[in-house]
């Protein structure tokens, strides 16, 4: 008998959480200034499909059960569209926007408890709020984990300041879902859609380098962090993290070599090729990487288990494993 296929990468949009966050005056600057990173045309067609296709799939649970049933996908890990974190937000409004995001997700899981789990958000910009909220949705509210960014209004990951985070993430046995909503790297990537196409995988690389040479993986040895978009190109360009931590003292900051903590993270199967895929297995182990489609915007997928199954090498149980026996064990089902 075949494990079930679980997608651990899969969004959905809070209608009340937008009420909430374009009632501030802060909304319409952050607004304009993400679309003016993201080049004009992007934003436009992103529009297009906002008020078409995404909208019921973001928003109606029957067409989320009908999509995860074409997808041969037996269970969806549920977190909110990375444009909702809105780390702008001053401490009240980021206690109501979490306060909802978080019901709202907990609501959708709770109409389909056999198909259906979820992911909460934090204020991360709001350190000692963030820590609440995740005890929260954990213990209250029975979240897996949370969705957080590559960074937070320009702190890394790895800021102290996020240090209580990461603590009771472990303590809790939270899953920590990174996905990333935006690119320093400016406007260099407004055209061809580069803001995601270079952006989304740049800024994951980024964010997992922080967290491994500023020692957090160190210090938090049990947490459950798990990378979107196969974890960017840190699994891909290991060596030269490697190299450089060898022969540069301030570089050799962590305890172990980088590539070694690639058995520490866990990655999204969401690299389009069977090759790639099969190069991410090898670099990380079959144990290290799951289901993840990005339901359901155009950069994801609608087949992912057959992209699985396209790779060759695999034996049964490493293929059971990628498929859903991975991600039980980070959402603890």
């Amino acid at each position: 008998m075949q494990s079930i296929a679980i997608d651990l990468h899969a969004h959905a949009l809070i209608e009340e959480v937008e009420k909430l966050a374009r009632g501030d005056e802060r909304w319409g600057r952050e607004a304009e200034q993400a679309a003016a990173l993201t080049g004009a045309a992007s934003v436009e067609h992103n529009r297009k499909l906002m008020k078409g296709e995404y909208a019921a799939r973001l928003t109606r649970v029957e067409k989320r059960i009908a999509a995860m049933d074409a997808m041969r996908i037996d269970m969806q890990a549920v977190s909110v569209v990375p444009t909702q974190y809105y780390y702008w937000a001053g401490q009240e409004l980021a206690e109501e926007i979490v306060a909802a995001a978080n019901e709202g997700i907990a609501a959708i899981c709770a109409s389909n408890r056999d198909r259906l789990v979820g992911l909460g958000t934090i204020a991360l910009q709001h350190p000692e709020l963030a820590v609440t909220q995740l005890e929260r949705a954990v213990r209250e509210q029975g979240l897996k984990g949370v969705i957080v960014s590559t960074a937070v209004n320009g702190a890394e990951l790895a800021d102290p300041r996020h240090e209580p985070f990461w603590s009771k993430a472990e303590e809790l046995g939270a899953l920590v879902f990174i996905h990333p909503m935006g690119c320093s790297l400016g406007a260099r990537l407004t055209p061809f859609y580069f803001s995601n196409l270079i952006g989304n995988p740049a800024e994951t690389t980024l964010a997992l380098a922080q967290l491994i040479f500023a020692g957090v993986l160190d210090r938090h040895p049990r947490l459950k962090i798990c990378a979107a978009h196969g974890g960017g190109y840190f699994p891909f360009c290991t060596a030269r993290f490697d190299h450089g931590w060898r022969v540069r003292p301030e570089a050799h900051s962590c305890r172990l070599k980088p590539s070694e903590y690639l058995k520490r993270i866990w990655f999204d199967s969401l690299v389009y090729t069977p090759e790639q895929l099969g190069f991410l297995i090898k670099q990380a182990g079959a144990r290290q990487v799951v289901l993840g489609t990005d339901y359901p915007f155009d950069m994801g997928v609608d087949d992912p288990r057959a992209r699985l199954d396209a790779v060759a090498s695999l034996t049964d149980a490493e293929r059971g494993a990628i498929r859903g026996e991975n991600a039980a064990h980070l959402l603890a089902l």
